[in-house]
């Protein structure tokens, strides 16, 4: 993991090596990665229910309209600030990451303040898994074999409650199952014989085999 100081190849903190070629380079999707990273839907639900709950002490007789008004009119402009600060960084970091996939490697250029290039050589990856989400947006994320990557560097591109071991991911990704088809041929280039085919439905979680084989 290092910070780059320019890009001779988008996405990349170097020019490719001879034989390496990008398989495939995307971004996450801002508004699946504010819902599923940012949780703006929680936020936003947590000040509506504010607000209702003041409301319903008005309906019931328990507060005056007139009271109530400024505190729920406050409350309400609290919340929907706080649902455009998390959207906005989720803008920020979608815009700011590269996701690349080359026949060797996954390559995360993650980072708003201090943007940094994780390098995953094939032969660290130990597994990986598909969840495909109902917006039609998925994330893949890797088992490492051995890293020293911190949960806090990784986030928001690492899987959720992986603290003790954490596992980049790549969120929010479109077309996942295609991102992960491709993942897989590249991976299976590298372990031959090992190779899962990915199934085309969605699934509800990450589902994991070893040996750099994604799940079907």
């Amino acid at each position: 993991m290092s910070e780059y100081a320019s890009e001779p190849v988008r996405g990349l903190p170097g020019h490719l090596p001879a034989g390496e070629h990008i398989v495939w380079q995307g971004a996450p999707a801002w508004g699946p990665l504010a819902r599923r990273a940012f949780h703006t839907h929680l936020v936003a639900c947590y000040f509506a229910a504010l607000v209702a709950w003041s409301a319903l002490n008005v309906a019931t007789g328990h507060a005056t309209l007139t009271a109530a008004a400024p505190g729920m009119a406050a409350t309400a402009a609290v919340g929907a600030g706080a649902v455009a600060l998390l959207a906005f960084l989720a803008f920020l970091s979608a815009r700011t990451t590269v996701y690349t996939i080359t026949n060797r490697r996954v390559v995360l250029r993650v980072g708003v303040a201090l943007p940094k290039c994780i390098n995953l050589p094939f032969g660290q990856i130990a597994a990986a898994g598909l969840a495909v989400h109902r917006d039609g947006s998925g994330d893949l994320p890797l088992v490492v074999k051995q890293t020293r990557l911190g949960f806090v560097h990784l986030w928001p591109h690492v899987r959720p409650w992986r603290v003790g071991k954490p596992e980049p991911m790549l969120r929010a990704v479109a077309e996942p199952s295609h991102v992960a088809r491709l993942l897989a041929d590249a991976l299976a280039a590298t372990v031959p014989g090992r190779r899962e085919a990915i199934a085309a439905a969605p699934v509800p979680a990450p589902a994991f085999v070893g040996d750099g084989a994604l799940a079907a």
